[in-house]
């Protein structure tokens, strides 16, 4: 028999999370701030849950998918947040990109009302989320994990418990880490030929089989060429998972200049107002520097 699931957050990756969800036959109840992306859900199938606290009184497993740090905390811990409704033996299984001490302290208290919890986030952004292909990478213990597989599974084609809680949050800073500087990579190549006179696209034709091949390279040179900077996923969601990144760094004694260097970039395109553009548009700082546009 499937679970009954509850899921809070539906922004633009949690809502066609839950939509893959209920398409697959899960038993949903749904909460979110906005009453918009609710009604949406409810008209699929779902029901609505009034607060964090009803949603997990009427769920047995119960997904969140929040902005950060400061959301998690309050929608699990808060007033009438999980903690208050969550029945001894649910499983909690946080799928936002936030602090893996954050994810470790909120594990701690919901242990004390007999509750479980996974750190699950995802790398895909909103493509994949709609397709239902995303990487999840979870943290926590495996009896847990073992009994979400499946649910998890019917959001994301990769799903791999890395280890222990907080885990899955390590694993997705690095991920971070890299899809940002490897972006800021491709953004500082293509500058550079475009402003030698060589068309940008000949040149990701010619370089994308080869070492410098990639997924990022893939995704995002076809949005940088067609100047398509609709999000995908926004440079201030990438600040903010590069914020994380940076705390946990210095917190552990591990000096990463490079991030840094690609976290002072995005932070310039904010004040440029380009803070909801997609994180394609490290490319804009080049061009705005060496005063030349990458387009076919």
């Amino acid at each position: 028999m499937k679970k009954k699931i509850g899921f809070i957050g539906l922004g633009i990756m949690g809502k066609p999370m839950a939509k893959n969800l209920l398409k697959t036959g899960y038993e949903l109840v749904v909460h979110d701030i906005m009453a918009a992306p609710v009604q949406e859900l409810t008209a699929a199938g779902a029901k609505a849950g009034s607060s964090p606290k009803d949603v997990a009184a009427r769920s047995e497993v119960i997904i969140t998918m929040l902005p950060n740090s400061p959301e998690v905390r309050e929608v699990v811990l808060g007033k009438n947040g999980v903690i208050e409704g969550v029945k001894p033996g649910a499983i909690v299984v946080d799928m936002s990109s936030i602090a893996p001490l954050a994810s470790q302290e909120i594990s701690a208290r919901l242990a004390e009302k007999g509750a479980l919890m996974l750190d699950a986030p995802v790398s895909g952004g909103e493509p994949k989320a709609i397709d239902g292909t995303l990487a999840i990478m979870v943290g926590g213990p495996e009896p847990a994990f073992d009994e979400v597989r499946d649910i998890l599974e019917k959001m994301g084609a990769a799903v791999t418990l890395v280890g222990g809680i907080g885990s899955g949050n390590v694993t997705k800073l690095a991920n971070q880490m890299i899809v940002a500087l490897n972006i800021a990579a491709v953004s500082e190549a293509m500058v550079l030929a475009t402003k030698a006179g060589v068309d940008p696209e000949k040149v990701y034709q010619a370089i994308r089989a080869g070492l410098a091949g990639s997924t990022v390279l893939e995704a995002k040179m076809p949005k940088i060429l067609a100047g398509d900077f609709k999000p995908g996923f926004r440079i201030e969601l990438h600040i903010k998972d590069l914020g994380n990144v940076l705390d946990t760094a210095h917190n552990l004694g591990v000096p990463i200049p490079l991030t840094g260097q690609v976290m002072e970039i995005m932070q310039a395109l904010k004040v440029d107002g380009k803070a909801k553009n997609d994180h394609s548009s490290i490319v804009q700082f080049y061009e705005k520097l060496a005063k030349v546009e990458v387009r076919r």
